[in-house]
Formats: C-alpha cells, structure tokens, sequence
C-alpha cells in the first residue's frame, strides 16, 4: 500500500513562536554578556538547531561560550514557558488543514529544530499528539539541512521519497527536502522570503492554507 507522508515544520510554518524566540535569544545572549543580537537576524536562523543557530548569529565564540549561551537560552525558554509566557499559537486554518488531510489517508509529521520538549509541549498545547505518526527534533539529528529527520520520518511509517512532501517557511527546510529527494513545499507566513524558497528549490510557495492544501496534494 502506498503511504503518502506529510512532513511540517514547527516554528513558522504550523506556529508562531517568533516573539518566544527573540525574548529567550535576547535574555540567553544578555546572560551570557554579550550584546543582544539583531531581532531580524534571530528570525533568520529559526528552524536551525539551537548549537548551530547561535554560531551563526555570533560566529566568533569559543566552545565554552557557545555552550553556555545554548543553556541560558534553554533555562530563559523553559522559565518562560513555565510562567505561562510562551505564546506559539497555530496559524490561522492549520488545524483544521492537519485534520483534512489526516482524513484522506495521509501520514502527517513534524521536523523541526525545536528540542523534544519543546515539540511535545507546542502539539500538546494545541491537541496535535495524536495526529502525528512521525516527530523528528534536533535532539535526536544533525541539523538542518541535513536529511536525517526526513529520511528517519520515511522510515518510520515506511513511505517513499516520491510520496513524501515537507512543509516548510525557511530555506534549510527546502535544502533539507532537496537533500532528501522529497517534494518541497513553502510557506509566506514564516521566516523566510518566498522568493528565497523558490529559489532553493521549493516547487511553490503557499500564500493561503486553501493553496498548501492543493501544492500538498499535487
């Protein structure tokens, strides 16, 4: 039987966790004595995972200064989300797109640079554990672009790169789907130009969840 796999990602593309990130970015870089960073730059390395995110916004840390800038973000996010201060609301006509594809047989994940713990509190939030047959998160995989979560979310629900579309608003997600051999898809309401998209190689970009539905379907 043929399995048709839907892969997401999370920030920017199933939600909006933008100011989230720019306050725990801000708060991890003030902790760590240097100079917080430019809101438009932290917008751009959303999606990468967090190592990897914070090497690009300042290139010239040492390991030790990386390492504890990674762990003051992680504490600023987790303290914020505990005081009930995180607010990653689903995009307006997500959920109700998740559940319509779900009801015409196709396999839904998510790969994202979030953590586990992130994930499963941003789909608990929102009732979406249980549609999900497959979450791949940066704790377990290299970072985007690599393919690794696309190839693993394959795997697990035994789908083909051919039946496979990934869902995404920046271009590590289109590289990363590239890379993969899988459909890519793009979103205009995330962190990265549609033009940008295109260019990577995303085969449309959606403006409306009425347009991803169709590029999802093909």
């Amino acid at each position: 039987m043929t399995v048709r796999l839907a892969v997401f990602d999370c920030d920017g593309t199933l939600s909006d966790g933008q100011a989230a990130v720019v306050n725990a970015m801000t708060a991890a870089f003030t902790e760590s004595g240097l100079p917080a960073p430019d809101t438009h730059a932290v917008r751009r390395i959303v999606g990468l995972s967090l190592p990897q995110a914070i090497r690009q916004l300042a290139p010239d840390l040492a390991a030790d200064q990386l390492a504890a800038t990674v762990d003051a973000y992680k504490q600023s996010f987790f303290a914020a989300r505990q005081a009930g201060n995180v607010r990653e609301p689903l995009f307006d006509g997500m959920h109700d797109l998740l559940h319509r594809l779900h009801g015409k047989g196709w396999a839904l994940g998510v790969a994202t640079g979030k953590s586990d713990r992130g994930l499963t509190s941003t789909l608990t939030m929102h009732g979406l554990t249980e549609i999900f047959a497959t979450t791949h998160t940066a704790d377990r995989h290299p970072s985007k672009p690599h393919p690794a979560m696309l190839e693993a979310a394959m795997a697990d629900v035994l789908a083909r790169p051919e039946d496979t579309v990934m869902v995404g608003d920046t271009v590590f997600d289109i590289d990363m789907a590239c890379a993969a051999g899988v459909r890519a898809i793009g979103v205009d309401w995330g962190y990265h130009e549609a033009d940008e998209l295109l260019a990577a190689g995303a085969l449309g970009v959606a403006r409306t969840m009425q347009e991803l539905e169709e590029l999802i379907h093909g």
